[in-house]
């Protein structure tokens, strides 16, 4: 007797998603459920087929950090995502979402100003977003959700930010503590949020997370001015029903970092806080932040402490381009954020700071610092513990776009050792030394320079280390953020990639914690290939993994949606089917067509 399905998967490696050897399988699967798992299953002769011989079967991969919370209402499809095998996706990071709607209220407008700077999206786009926005509650914005078209599943979190909005408004929640009043109003729309299935509570501590619209451009975003007790009374709600706080690190203070994530202690606060935090990065310019970020993991999930702590982690070298200087680690110098305050398109607003002799004091100072001299900053710039995750090397720093075209490809430093010869272009003429040629390159080119530099994960040694730690967490994507500053949606198909160097089990285990391991922190339904689990599938040519190089797949290309470029990656052939609820939604590098059409994913609530 054969078996009732509409879509037949044979012959593939099936990895089940459990970390154990895989086996070679065929799978059947009805009305988006999988209804068998097993060799030479008998089904119908008319039933649709995939043959994955020589390739991977695997449970649907999850990116768990996106910021899709913006694209999913212009471009539901969310095809940068689903053509690299991803059909889950963590919406709602660092404290930024529409839970609660747009907000706007007394010519406020909250999506625009925490997400512009924040996330380096475009004002028109953010705007164009706003503008769509009919919504007021967080029930109703899992409504909304489940109406979109959406090609992955989403999951949601109640965003601290626009929490603090809904119950303080914009100018308060950048201005002053809550009351108490208005301290139990934030935790009982938390509560109300997490009995409607949303997975968590997302906070943000990174100093240099700012708003973008007057009056407040010098301000930090609303999460930031959360007193501890703010938080250790929210987190509270969070612990009691078991669900995950993602949150980022107060970086410039050891004493609060570890007073914030020993919130995640079972031993302290009686019940363990599931907690994600990102990220495990090695940066290049101080290569102890990594070291403390793992014995810090350690700790805290340590007997003694009784924690969940999990960092997330970055499958590939943290490879940033530029604008100009607009970029996200732009805004941990003063100097630099300064002139990243201004809109994107007000160039002149950039030239007048530029011109201001005080501001070239200041920036030639800050750029010149640990670069000469018998100093502190100097000693600790040669024992690579720089105060900066910015990268000032200029030997680091390549051009991807200049009006100059035959600089295209050279370092700031081959184009400043060529000028010191005297082959100086107009407006070059007087360049005193490494901070005046930059001031120079700023000027003149403003955003028509582009440029990339490689901040941190330079060793492809230490990324297989970070990745293979079972006290870390990867599949970090920062997918549907910074649109033309990173390109990492592929970065799940690099993690399988560096583990594919240690064989069958390796790939085995990088699959389970891309899945499984994810699906069940978050607390949501997924992760494994089994009778009665919903069918998101992803299947992979592994010799076209084998020799893809995501760093030579990136490019820049024009959304028309958007009405923006955006840098993306390319990994056509790796990835031979994604499958969201028994529906390919990408096979043999096209997507289906009636993407953004049709509903595949589903907004996934907490089980």
């Amino acid at each position: 007797m054969s078996i009732d399905c509409d879509l037949y998967i044979k012959n593939g490696l099936m990895f089940n998603g459990s970390g154990e050897y895989p086996v070679i399988s065929d799978i059947a699967i009805s009305k988006g459920i999988v209804v068998a798992v097993g060799k030479d299953l008998k089904v119908a002769n008319n039933v649709k087929t995939i043959d994955a011989s020589n390739e991977w079967v695997m449970p649907g991969l999850l990116d768990i950090h996106t910021h899709y919370d913006l694209e999913i209402e212009i471009s539901p499809g969310l095809k940068e995502s689903v053509r690299h095998g991803t059909t889950t996706v963590v919406m709602s990071n660092c404290s930024l979402g529409l839970a609660f709607g747009s907000q706007r209220k007394d010519n406020d407008d909250p999506i625009v100003s925490c997400f512009a700077r924040v996330e380096n999206i475009p004002k028109h786009v953010l705007k164009k977003v706003a503008d769509k926005v009919y919504w007021n509650t967080s029930s109703e914005y899992i409504e909304h959700l489940n109406k979109l078209k959406l090609g992955a599943n989403v999951v949601p979190m109640i965003p601290h930010s626009m929490l603090r909005i809904e119950v303080m408004g914009l100018k308060d929640s950048v201005s002053r503590n809550p009351s108490s009043e208005e301290l139990d109003k934030m935790k009982s729309l938390l509560k109300k949020g997490l009995d409607e299935g949303y997975v968590g509570f997302s906070t943000d501590s990174l100093p240099f997370h700012f708003l973008a619209n007057d009056p407040n451009r010098k301000k930090q975003i609303p999460t930031q001015f959360a007193p501890f007790s703010e938080l250790k009374s929210l987190t509270s709600v969070v612990r009691a029903y078991d669900r995950v706080w993602q949150a980022t690190p107060p970086k410039d203070s050891p004493f609060k970092v570890v007073r914030t994530f020993l919130l995640t202690s079972g031993r302290l606060y009686k019940k363990p806080l599931k907690t994600t935090v990102v990220a495990a990065l090695d940066i290049e310019s101080n290569g102890s932040i990594i070291k403390l970020a793992k014995t810090l993991t350690r700790v805290l999930n340590s007997k003694l402490i009784g924690g969940k702590f999990y960092m997330q982690a970055l499958g590939a070298p943290f490879k940033i381009w530029s604008d100009g200087l607009f970029n996200p680690l732009s805004e941990e110098i003063d100097e630099m954020r300064e002139l990243i305050e201004t809109d994107l398109n007000d160039r002149r607003a950039r030239i007048l700071i530029l011109e201001n002799e005080d501001f070239r004091k200041r920036f030639k100072k800050m750029w010149m610092k640990g670069k000469t001299g018998l100093n502190f900053a100097r000693l600790k710039r040669l024992i690579n513990r720089e105060d900066y995750a910015f990268n000032r090397n200029l030997g680091d720093m390549f051009i991807d776009r200049c009006p100059i075209n035959h600089w295209v490809g050279l370092s700031f430093e081959d184009v400043y050792e060529d000028i010191k010869k005297g082959n100086a272009p107009e407006g070059f003429e007087s360049i005193a030394d490494e901070s005046d040629f930059v001031l120079t390159m700023l000027k003149v080119f403003d955003t028509d320079l582009v440029w990339n530099t490689t901040s941190a994960n330079r060793d492809s040694n230490q990324i297989r280390k970070l990745l293979m730690d079972p006290l870390l967490l990867p599949g970090f994507n920062d997918s549907g953020a910074h649109l033309t500053n990173m390109a990492f949606y592929d970065c799940n198909l690099r993690s399988l990639n560096i583990a594919q160097e240690g064989g069958v089990l390796d790939v085995s285990y990088m699959i389970k914690r891309l899945t499984r391991d994810a699906a069940e922190i978050f607390g949501i339904s997924g992760g494994q290939i089994k009778v009665g689990a919903r069918a998101d599938i992803t299947i992979i040519n592994p010799e076209a993994l084998k020799v893809y190089n995501g760093e030579k797949n990136v490019q820049r290309i024009y959304r028309d949606d958007f009405e923006h470029e955006q840098l993306v990656n390319r990994s056509d052939g790796v990835v031979t089917a994604t499958i969201v609820a028994g529906r390919p939604i990408w096979q043999n590098n096209k997507f289906a067509n009636d993407i953004n059409k049709s509903k595949y994913g589903m907004c996934l609530l907490a089980s």
